[in-house]
């Protein structure tokens, strides 16, 4: 048997997914997982304090696809500014369980965003309200990008708030969305402004300090805390934690590295205040949202299982359709 992996490139992943695949794909990973028939440790980091970054090792088995694989992805707040270089750059390796052979190399990046997005949008599926039609996003970079072509495929919005720091960005990423959304989309010049109207709000900054206040939440909101995914890191204020039903992607992962990561360290909240993990709810193990006046907040880390997912995908259309490049190993 020869010993060789499809080599696939960013640009090539890109042509190959699309954000409907890759919903469905997360998905399926999240209901595996509530299923148990997944393996994943949670994530590794190496982190680089004078380079305000980090590294993080990702490995995960989906036996329900037979697939397994490992990403290793930076986080580098600065690198757009210091050297015109994405913040996110990943890589995946997809793993044969059979024999422990690399079957692909790929580049992760536009992995890593989609399946963001598309988590977020699982979420809204199974815990906003139905008739939600006001999305606010709290941040203005790539990763809001996803978060909204993501989430229009399961809300029909009417209108995207949209605040941010610099308040350039959000001229900027408006402009651009102008040209491809049929919504109505309002600028903000607080995030007071931004959630406070709003029926979905994802947070997508990589703050340290809470930057969402509970009092500024309407009653039934859905929360996305999606920039809270390495220690150190919150965007919501904690009482918001502790009057709404905290749904995780992983526990143990988000209780070291997601959005109850410092309150649970402070003891402001307990493990037992978190109503359960995403895939419990998919399966039908725990209720979703139960009442039109619930917060709801979905705490998203980021995990293995939905880029091996998503990666599969891509890998067995790229080998359809002639795409990539075989490397041979031996």
């Amino acid at each position: 048997m020869s010993n060789e992996a499809l080599f696939i490139t960013e640009e090539e992943v890109k042509s190959l997914l699309s954000m409907e695949e890759t919903i469905r794909a997360v998905e399926e990973a999240f209901r595996a997982k509530g299923l148990g028939k997944t393996q994943m440790p949670p994530k590794m980091y190496l982190t680089f304090d004078k380079y305000d970054g980090d590294i993080r090792v990702m490995p995960s088995y989906l036996e329900t696809l037979d697939s397994a694989g490992v990403k290793v992805v930076n986080v580098h707040p600065n690198n757009i500014a210091r050297y015109g270089m994405p913040t996110v750059m990943a890589i995946i390796l997809l793993i044969d369980p059979k024999n422990g052979a690399v079957t692909s190399i790929m580049s992760g990046t536009h992995i890593t965003g989609m399946r963001t997005g598309a988590a977020a949008a699982v979420a809204t599926k199974y815990l906003a309200r139905k008739n939600s039609r006001i999305l606010g996003l709290v941040g203005a970079g790539a990763q809001a990008r996803m978060q909204l072509l993501a989430i229009s495929n399961v809300l029909k919005l009417e209108e995207v708030r949209v605040w941010s720091k610099p308040e350039s960005t959000i001229d900027a990423f408006i402009s651009e969305a102008e040209k491809i959304y049929d919504i109505k989309f309002h600028p903000c010049r607080s995030c007071e402004e931004c959630v406070s109207q709003a029926d979905v709000i994802s947070t997508v900054t990589p703050s340290r300090t809470p930057i969402v206040e509970c009092t500024s939440i309407s009653p039934g909101a859905h929360i996305n805390a999606m920039g809270a995914d390495a220690p150190g890191k919150e965007e919501l204020d904690p009482d918001i934690l502790l009057k709404a039903k905290v749904v995780v992607d992983d526990l143990t992962q988000a209780s070291h590295s997601g959005e109850i990561n410092i309150p649970l360290q402070k003891g402001i909240l307990k493990k037992e205040d978190i109503y359960g993990e995403l895939s419990e709810i998919i399966t039908g193990e725990k209720e979703g949202r139960t009442s039109d006046e619930d917060v709801t907040v979905f705490d998203s880390t980021g995990l293995s299982l939905l880029d091996v997912s998503t990666a599969t995908i891509v890998y067995n259309q790229a080998k359809e359709k002639n795409i990539g490049t075989w490397l041979k190993f031996s």
